[in-house]
C-alpha cells in the first residue's frame, strides 16, 4: 500500500472534479423536474383528498409569481434527491482514499442505508400522517372560516415535514454508526429511553402544525419505536466491536 501523501494540489483538483460531477448531475435532474413539476405538485397534494371539499376545489396562488416559484423550488428539491445517490458515490470516491479497509465498508453500507431510511420517513409522511393532518387542519375552523389554501404554504408545508421525517428515520443508522466507533453505549441509552419519550413527544409538537395530540402521536410513537430500533443495533454494533477487539489480542496471548 503506498502511504506517500497526497499532494494538496492534487486533492484540490479532485475536489473540484467530484463537486463538478455532482452540480451537473443536480442541474440535470432538476431540469428533468421542472418538466414533469405539474405532475410532482399534483402528487404532492395526493395526500390532500380534502381539498375537493373546499370552495374553489384545490389550492390557489394569489401572485403572479407564487405558483412558479413553488415549481422552481419543488424542482430543485426533486432534484436534490434525485442526484443524491450519485452526489454520494461522488463523496465516498473522494473520501476513500483517506479511509482504512474497514471505515470504506462501513461507509459502502451507511450510504444506502442513509437513503432508504430517508425514504422510509418520507413515506410515513406521505402515506401515513399528512392525510389525517390535512382532514383535521381544512375542518379545524369549519363554520366560522372558509380555507382558501395558497399553493406555496401547501407545499412548503409538506416539503418541510417530509424533510424532518426522512432526518428522523436516520436515527438507527446514525446510532449504529456511532455505537461502531465507541461514542455511544447500548447501556447509555437504555438508561436515558425516558427522556428520549419526552423528546419524542416534544418533536411531535414542534414538527406537527397542529395541535392535537393524535396528529403529534403520530410523530411520537414512531421517534420512539426507531429509538429502541436503535437500541437494539448498537448492542449489535457494540458486539461486533467487542468480536474484533478479542480476536486483535489473540496473537499476543
Amino acid at each position: 500500500m503506498n502511504d506517500e501523501p497526497i499532494p494538496l494540489k492534487s486533492h484540490l483538483l479532485e475536489l473540484r472534479r467530484r463537486l463538478t460531477y455532482s452540480a451537473i448531475s443536480v442541474a440535470l435532474t432538476t431540469g428533468v423536474a421542472f418538466i414533469f413539476h405539474r405532475q410532482i405538485l399534483k402528487f404532492l397534494m395526493e395526500p390532500a383528498k380534502q381539498f375537493e371539499e373546499i370552495p374553489v376545489g384545490g389550492p390557489v396562488y394569489t401572485t403572479l409569481t407564487e405558483f412558479i416559484s413553488i415549481a422552481f423550488k419543488t424542482s430543485l428539491l426533486v432534484g436534490l434527491f434525485a442526484s443524491l445517490p450519485f452526489v454520494l458515490y461522488q463523496v465516498v470516491r473522494f473520501a476513500a482514499p483517506g479511509l482504512n479497509k474497514t471505515e470504506r465498508r462501513y461507509l459502502y453500507i451507511l450510504m444506502p442505508a442513509t437513503l432508504l431510511a430517508f425514504l422510509a420517513g418520507a413515506a410515513f409522511g406521505y402515506y401515513v400522517m399528512f392525510p389525517p393532518m390535512i382532514d383535521f387542519l381544512l375542518n379545524f375552523g369549519e363554520g366560522v372560516a372558509v380555507p382558501m389554501i395558497s399553493i406555496g404554504n401547501y407545499i412548503n408545508l409538506i416539503l418541510t415535514l417530509t424533510f424532518w421525517l426522512g432526518i428522523i428515520f436516520e436515527m438507527p443508522v446514525i446510532i449504529f454508526f456511532l455505537a461502531k466507533i465507541g461514542l455511544v453505549s447500548p447501556d447509555f441509552l437504555g438508561r436515558h429511553r425516558r427522556y428520549a419519550i419526552v423528546v419524542a413527544f416534544i418533536l411531535g409538537a414542534i414538527i406537527t402544525p397542529t395541535f392535537d395530540p393524535i396528529n403529534q402521536s403520530m410523530v411520537a410513537i414512531p421517534i420512539i419505536v426507531l429509538y429502541e430500533l436503535s437500541i437494539w443495533l448498537s448492542k449489535l454494533a457494540a458486539r461486533g466491536r467487542r468480536t474484533r477487539a478479542v480476536g486483535a489480542e489473540q496473537p499476543s496471548q
